[in-house]
């Protein structure tokens, strides 16, 4: 038994697995379509999708067809199978699980590639980090014009930028861009994919920043708020330089094994942080629009903080101040983990590991300062 568990390729049997997964779920949305694909697949994954990206209050599903609803009270009495925009229980757990799964292909594809162990791997995925929020600012801005009457990306096509579906489109992006960078290596094109790869990722970024810069310019609905991206990266370049100058002087240990890869992960979750305190506590002095928390911690700190502290106080300085301490002590907790130690032990699925955890931060950062900058 041992001996023919020992002759099974890993990453060949993930392929297997995903495939069977979804021939299973293709065959059972033919063959049973009203529990499987109306029950499950349309009711948690593409429903709430369709009821965000058409702006409704939820989608029905009724005899195979979809009707749209407008009121709340119409959802609550709808019959059928009714999904919301947003997420539920069902489709957080899902979505978890796809990602754990997604990974580990990622770390056989990688090694398959005979990349993703060296730090200039890090280095080329951060543009793409940077477009991910950057493409669900786009998202926003759509939302917005789409209340409006006039949708600058029509539905389905929005769909791909509406959340989840957007993390499966920036990954697909991603992984297209580093195959083609390996390829032009192989080839003899260029010498190493990193540079390459990160010039696409670049021009990615620039190309989504640029079209929220077009619409802001031939719409009335968005605006262009130039101190807020100005105080929010150089705030989190000088937050960042102040703790790399702290723990290389009096705990060396903490940047050990990431060294400048770290010094990005305090800096992507410190934009997150001065995004989220100046939408927050700051909009009405950069004359932006009224902003609600996001974020589960932020709000519980947000109502921490106003229970402790004096008014007076919160009238002067707000109440999410404390949410960027939060980010960076996590973000510096996160630079400690990863340790040399672990990517001695597995190097690339460390790094693959040490880019979600960047992105985590600067995926929502990057977003929430674009909504600040453009007024979305």
């Amino acid at each position: 038994m041992d001996d023919a568990f020992d002759r099974i390729d890993p990453a060949r049997a993930w392929a297997v697995t995903a495939t069977g997964l979804i021939v299973a779920l293709v065959v059972g949305s033919v063959a049973f379509p009203r529990r499987v694909y109306d029950g499950f697949v349309w009711r948690y994954f593409w429903g709430p999708v369709i009821a965000d990206g058409t702006g409704s209050a939820c989608a029905q599903r009724v005899g195979g067809e979809t009707v749209l609803l407008d009121g709340a009270g119409e959802c609550r009495q709808a019959a059928g199978v009714v999904a919301e925009s947003g997420y539920t229980t069902v489709s957080t757990v899902s979505y978890a699980l796809v990602l754990v799964f997604a990974l580990i292909g990622v770390v056989f594809l990688l090694r398959r590639l005979e990349i993703g162990n060296g730090r200039g791997f890090f280095f080329a995925l951060f543009p793409f980090m940077l477009f991910g929020g950057a493409l669900r600012t786009v998202e926003d801005a759509n939302v917005a014009l789409l209340q409006a009457g006039d949708p600058a990306i029509p539905f389905p096509w929005s769909g791909l930028l509406i959340s989840p579906l957007i993390y499966f489109t920036v990954f697909f992006v991603t992984l297209a861009a580093l195959l083609v960078s390996v390829a032009a290596v192989r080839r003899e094109v260029v010498r190493r994919y990193e540079p390459l790869l990160a010039g696409m990722g670049t021009v990615a970024l620039v190309v989504t920043v640029g079209y929220l810069g077009w619409l802001a310019s031939t719409t009335d609905l968005l605006d262009f708020h130039p101190l807020v991206p100005i105080v929010t990266l150089v705030g989190a370049t000088l937050i960042t330089a102040l703790v790399w100058v702290g723990t290389e002087r009096y705990a060396p240990e903490v940047n050990a094994g990431t060294g400048y890869m770290g010094a990005l992960v305090v800096w992507g979750h410190t934009i997150d942080g001065i995004a989220n305190v100046l939408s927050l506590d700051w909009a009405s002095a950069f004359g932006l629009p009224t902003y609600t928390p996001k974020h589960v911690v932020n709000s519980a700190i947000i109502d921490v903080t106003s229970a402790l502290q004096p008014d007076s106080v919160s009238n002067a300085i707000g109440t999410a101040w404390p949410f960027l301490f939060v980010k960076v002590g996590a973000a510096l907790f996160v630079v400690w983990v990863f340790n040399e130690e672990i990517f001695e032990d597995s190097p690339r699925y460390s790094m693959l590991l040490l880019v979600a955890v960047t992105a985590v931060g600067l995926g929502p950062g990057t977003r929430d300062f674009l909504r600040a900058t453009f007024g979305i």
